[in-house]
């Protein structure tokens, strides 16, 4: 299974918080693993890409909604690659109707958040021999942090990008195993990757 894309966390009817995910690697691996002739579930935050052909796509919008899904679907499944870019924050309560606080003359407000739950760290506790592939997107060397993320959240592999990698085409990212192996792809199409990933089973299971 595959999560992809962003969340949106909802302040008022028209108004949101969200991120710049595409969710064009998430699609890529749900297409590289259909090819393999894989039973795939797409977990989609709202993007405009086409269903890859042999997927099964399951659409939501929140952090929750996708929290709900991921725990379902990982029931019944092998793989999970996490490559969803779900908000870490959400309004503590969404209004009813549209967010009025300028028509009272302020120049400033406030919106009160509260965290989100974290979905990889919920599902990948109890993985037993399940194999889970984390993303973790930092600005800077952010190797010692993935490492760190791989670690906390239980995934077997982490892939490292960074902003760049944000509806764009090709990126440049690193797999960092919990082995302690270390592989750089630079500049490579996302499908390319997505392929590379989705080979990390084979090598899970004692392959080339």
């Amino acid at each position: 299974m595959v999560t992809a894309g962003p969340t949106r966390e909802y302040v008022d009817p028209v108004r949101y918080i969200s991120n710049e995910s595409s969710g064009r690697m998430g699609f890529e691996i749900a297409r590289a693993a259909a090819r393999r002739g894989w039973q795939v579930t797409l977990i989609a935050g709202p993007v405009a890409l086409e269903t890859p052909a042999g997927v099964r796509r399951i659409d939501v919008v929140s952090a929750l909604d996708m929290l709900v899904a991921t725990r379902k679907a990982f029931r019944a499944a092998d793989v999970l690659y996490m490559s969803a870019a779900v908000a870490d924050w959400r309004p503590k309560r969404k209004l009813s109707g549209k967010w009025r606080r300028k028509d009272d003359g302020s120049e400033q407000t406030q919106l009160e958040l509260v965290k989100n739950p974290d979905i990889l760290a919920t599902v990948a506790r109890h993985k037993g021999a399940r194999m889970v592939v984390a993303f973790a997107l930092e600005t800077g060397d952010g190797v010692r942090r993935a490492q760190a993320k791989l670690r906390r959240k239980n995934a077997d592999w982490i892939v490292l990008n960074d902003a760049s990698a944000l509806n764009a085409p090709v990126s440049s990212v690193t797999i960092l195993g919990r082995d302690g192996s270390m592989q750089r792809r630079k500049s490579s199409s996302k499908a390319a990757t997505a392929a590379a990933l989705v080979g990390l089973w084979d090598r899970e299971r004692g392959g080339p």
